[in-house]
């Protein structure tokens, strides 16, 4: 039992490995990194970049558009989660983010990119019902200005920090 499973996660690894299918690897990445789940898509995106530099440009779009995905999907688990549990007791700490995000708005999706807050305020953005399509393009512009910045600065910023291979 444990040997098919071995090979099926090697014939699942092996599917996705850089750079033959490269784009829809850092999609599946940039989706699932932007869940709630602890994952990074930037390797990922600098791993394909690195070994074909001509990816650059739909390198941060695929990726840009599979972590906005994921920001959605986070957006409507928060949604989900409000509906489930109408009565959510707040702390004062609470309240007051909770105020900040509202005088905000959807605008505070721009900072889903931040590491460690960014993917659970895309929940909270669905919590506190924010409309999902502003939300989501202000997810897409931050996560779109994190990938560029990120890839670019790996690239050339610090082009002999980091090999790939």
């Amino acid at each position: 039992m444990m040997y098919r499973m071995d090979a099926w996660m090697e014939s699942v690894l092996a599917a996705l490995a850089l750079p033959k299918f490269g784009l829809t690897s850092v999609f599946l990445i940039s989706l699932v990194s932007a869940t709630l789940l602890p994952l990074g898509s930037e390797p990922a995106v600098f791993g394909l970049v690195k070994l074909n530099p001509a990816l650059f440009w739909p390198a941060v779009l695929v990726a840009t558009a599979g972590n906005t995905v994921g920001g959605a999907i986070s957006w409507w688990m928060g949604y989900g989660a409000e509906r489930a549990y109408e009565h959510f007791a707040h702390r004062r700490a609470e309240a007051h983010a909770l105020r900040w995000l509202e005088r905000f708005g959807p605008k505070a999706c721009l900072l889903s990119w931040l590491p460690g807050v960014g993917d659970p305020l895309c929940a909270v953005a669905g919590w506190l019902k924010f409309p999902f399509w502003p939300c989501v393009a202000y997810m897409a512009v931050g996560k779109f200005a994190r990938y560029v910045t990120m890839t670019a600065a790996l690239l050339w910023v610090f082009p002999g920090q980091f090999t790939v291979g």
